[in-house]
């Protein structure tokens, strides 16, 4: 059976601040990311006549991405150094580009060196500069599923970036899902999977709980219109942010943050001002009603790369008691299991993108990992 490792001590990394130059979109221009690290493009992939799990069609479905270093094959041809990075709901592959996440991983000696590595950060189906409802279809937009996202991922890769094969796919929140869907969906397409924060089972409990009070809120807003409105259905959408605000938290985070009342109430009323600026309905209740129908827990003796599953103990999200990827790791062939102890440095559900916390892990996936 493979090892757990439950509540190890995590070594504390020293974080880098990084370079970012801001790149317009639709344009491939080339920056540095990292003082010293290769040099990155964004692009635009068209698959068209891209068919839903639903059976919807669109003749021409977007997905944008952003790349760092240069693909490297091998004598037969094959890609070795690719590595997939999936964002979070409602967030982006430009994300990564943050310090606290590329200024850790992608510099020149870092576990995800991009003078080495070929990383792919795309905006999934809905999100950033994707197609999204916002772009002018609204509720007619295909109801996309996790499934369309990683379907979508894999055309990207290998049909706009002609990448046979990855080193490593690895994900936050819902990109942890979409690399779970990765492990049996193209079993042999990818060396080793790394999901952060989230279980390989369907949504159920609390988080569904919430998902659907989200969803609620918005659909339930009479200025929602069924998804044909002129402005934003402002009370609903304040509602449901105001649930994702509780999905992220982590009660020693907002008490340093908030150490008083006065100070939370400021808290939450700023947080959720400026997402009601960046954030639309239809393009948020589509975000949470793809998680669906996500269920990999058929399917886990199918994934055969080996996997490094990293939660954390303060994750509200994918809360520790409930034993959930312990009890369905060992059905993973070559699985490891890690839940990172609160500490100091962990943020609850987003610890998944501070690798101060758990790059050691993934250091030694890394040195560990075969090629196939």
């Amino acid at each position: 059976m493979p090892p757990l490792t439950i509540g190890a001590r995590v070594p504390r990394w020293p974080i880098e601040q990084m370079t970012r130059i801001p790149l317009a979109v639709l344009v491939a221009l080339i920056v540095p990311i990292v003082p010293g690290a290769a040099q990155e493009t964004q692009g635009d992939f068209i698959a068209r006549q891209f068919k839903f799990a639903s059976g919807e069609v669109l003749p021409e479905l977007k997905l944008h991405y952003t790349a760092l270093g240069q693909p490297r094959r091998d004598s037969r041809g094959v890609v070795r150094n690719a590595v997939l990075v999936l964002h979070g709901t409602g967030g982006t592959g430009r994300a990564f580009l943050s310090p606290t996440f590329a200024g850790v991983l992608f510099g020149p000696g870092q576990l995800l060196d991009t003078t080495r590595y070929y990383l792919v950060l795309p905006d999934g189906i809905g999100h950033g500069a994707s197609s999204k409802p916002s772009d002018g279809l609204r509720s007619k937009f295909p109801r996309y599923t996790y499934d369309d996202m990683v379907k979508s991922q894999y055309l990207l890769l290998t049909e706009g970036l002609r990448i046979n094969h990855l080193r490593l796919a690895m994900g936050t929140s819902m990109g942890c899902m979409h690399s779970w869907v990765w492990g049996y969906t193209y079993p042999e397409f990818v060396d080793g999977l790394v999901p952060l924060a989230c279980a390989p089972v369907q949504i159920a409990g609390l988080n569904r709980i919430r998902r659907k009070m989200i969803i609620d809120d918005i659909r339930l807003d009479p200025e929602w219109k069924g998804g044909d409105y002129s402005s934003q259905p402002a009370a609903g959408l304040k509602a449901a942010l105001q649930q994702l605000y509780l999905m992220s938290a982590a009660p020693l985070v907002q008490l340093r943050q908030a150490p008083t009342r006065d100070a939370a109430d400021s808290v939450i009323v700023a947080w959720v001002a400026a997402r009601l600026k960046a954030t639309d309905a239809n393009d948020m209740l589509y975000q949470f009603e793809a998680s669906r129908d996500y269920d990999p827990s058929s399917y886990l003796e199918q994934v055969t790369a080996p996997v490094l599953a990293i939660n954390s103990a303060d994750d509200l999200v994918n809360p520790p008691e409930l034993g959930i990827v312990e009890r369905l790791m060992p059905r993973v062939t070559k699985g490891r299991f890690v839940l990172l102890p609160i500490s100091a440095d962990t943020r609850g559900h987003g610890t998944h993108s501070v690798p101060a916390v758990w790059g050691g892990y993934l250091r030694d996936f890394l040195a560990k990992l075969p090629e196939r």
